[in-house]
């Protein structure tokens, strides 16, 4: 039988569970943090803006004008890791 997630079997037949490192607490904190600040900045503009989007413009509400550039950011930072790391 596996032993369930987060789990590790011990040779007594009871199972230990693997602890988090101080380090991996604080980055899940602060992401946890960081998530919430970005959600409530998004939540507070919902007003409708005038955008000038690649092909054209138009009206949107601030809120998707916010959360597609999250998106593009998280994305361009995603390829920029692999191509330096694949460089390594």
């Amino acid at each position: 039988m596996a032993a369930p997630t987060g789990q590790i079997p011990g040779g007594d037949g009871q199972a230990k569970t693997e602890g988090r490192s101080p380090g991996e607490t604080a980055r899940t904190g602060g992401l946890v943090v960081l998530a919430i600040l970005i959600t409530l900045f998004a939540v507070l503009n919902l007003d409708e803006v005038k955008v000038h989007w690649i092909f054209g413009s138009g009206r949107a509400p601030l809120i998707i004008v916010i959360v597609i550039s999250l998106l593009v950011g998280i994305v361009l930072t995603y390829f920029a890791d692999r191509a330096s790391r694949k460089r390594r």
